[in-house]
């Protein structure tokens, strides 16, 4: 068992979220603290600017220049992995690994026989030298080359908690960040997991379109209004919902352009109700979970998380309830996940990511 801490940066651009958990990549010895760092102003806009040029780039002609983005990652990432170590009264000597997810700028998943492409911008290198850790990172590019979707990635740690905790199956774990995920943990039986369509994205987008807010506190504003049945119907429209799974999402596969005729509050309940049933449809596909667990910042959206149990006839718990950290659970996924890089032990599976064969992804960066 060691010391590894595990960072995770969303699609939000709200900041890094860090977690320290003792592992061999398979059971989970201790969990540890968890600390978050938010990104300033300066730094969220360096990194928007990333990821625009990124979807401007779209994988054709020459790759934009991300050294300054990644300058803010390796900075903000290093303050962070030292917050951690100062909070839990160890040293950089006892922590093992770093598990760097580092910050997806574009996400194109595969097509027909074509492969995907991801980009996860993050010096792994230059983290290790700042840290004086060892750096596991670029954990999908290994999946996309096999065949596979490259996410979701934290299905197999929810069925390694779940296997831990002797919780009862069949179970569904959803997250709930800028795009939802849903894991499928049945007896006897692999892990099944997809992307379901998006689920914080849009509505944290239309929030900072029209009222420059970051997101729906509490889902306020969506409980301000009234759903839109005609610009719902366009939503669920979206050729994603028609494909099978394994598939997966970039955040901005999808456009707020149904709903711009709408005012502030119709606009934010027709959004939370399209992310809402998007994840009954997927679960529904699935079959009838005896219980569905939530994790992502969108649990802590009542009237998302309402509308989800009236969508699935099975009102959502958060993870809380069976004693999961639901703040960290990604980034403590992404600290197990680089335990089994290190040991060699598959991150992914075909039932999981489309890959033809279980696989082990991750790069290694060591200290100067």
């Amino acid at each position: 068992m060691k010391y590894v801490i595990g960072l995770m940066s969303g699609t939000s651009l709200d900041g890094v979220d860090a977690a320290l958990i003792r592992t061999d990549g398979e059971r989970i010895a201790e969990f540890g603290v968890g600390e978050m760092y938010a990104y300033t102003e300066p730094e969220r806009a360096i990194l928007q600017s990333a990821v625009d040029a990124a979807l401007v780039w779209n994988f054709e002609g020459e790759e934009p220049d991300f050294t300054a983005a990644e300058a803010v990652l390796t900075t903000s990432h290093a303050k962070l992995v030292a917050a951690v170590i100062r909070a839990s009264g160890l040293t950089a000597r006892d922590i093992a690994l770093i598990g760097f997810h580092g910050q997806t700028v574009l996400h194109r998943a595969p097509v027909g026989r074509r492969k995907g492409k991801t980009r996860q911008i993050g010096n792994g290198e230059a983290l290790a030298a700042e840290t004086g850790i060892d750096v596991v990172y670029d954990f999908r590019s290994d999946d996309i080359a096999g065949g596979g979707q490259g996410a979701p990635l934290a299905p197999l740690y929810h069925a390694a908690l779940a296997a831990q905790d002797q919780l009862e199956l069949p179970l569904a774990v959803v997250n709930l960040g800028g795009v939802a995920n849903v894991t499928w943990l049945a007896p006897d039986a692999d892990p099944v997991a997809f992307d379901t369509g998006p689920a914080n994205g849009l509505i944290d987008a239309w929030c900072r379109q029209r009222l420059g807010t970051s997101h729906d506190s509490n889902g306020e504003l969506a409980a301000r209004g009234k759903i839109d049945p005609a610009a719902l119907k366009v939503l669920m429209k979206h050729p994603f919902f028609a494909k099978p799974p394994p598939k997966s999402l970039d955040r901005w596969d999808f456009s707020l352009d149904p709903v711009q005729h709408l005012g502030d509050a119709d606009g934010a309940a027709t959004l939370t109700a399209f992310t809402a049933r998007t994840v009954a449809a997927a679960i529904d596909q699935l079959g009838q979970p005896g219980r569905i667990l939530a994790t992502g910042g969108g649990r802590h959206n009542p009237v998302l998380m309402r509308m989800m149990g009236e969508a699935m006839g099975v009102r959502p718990e958060a993870v809380e309830r069976v004693g999961w950290r639901g703040d960290l659970l990604e980034a403590e996924a992404f600290a197990w996940l680089a335990a089994r890089v290190a040991a060699g032990l598959p991150t992914s599976i075909p039932s999981t990511t489309g890959v033809s064969r279980p696989t082990c992804g991750g790069l290694i960066a060591h200290p100067r």
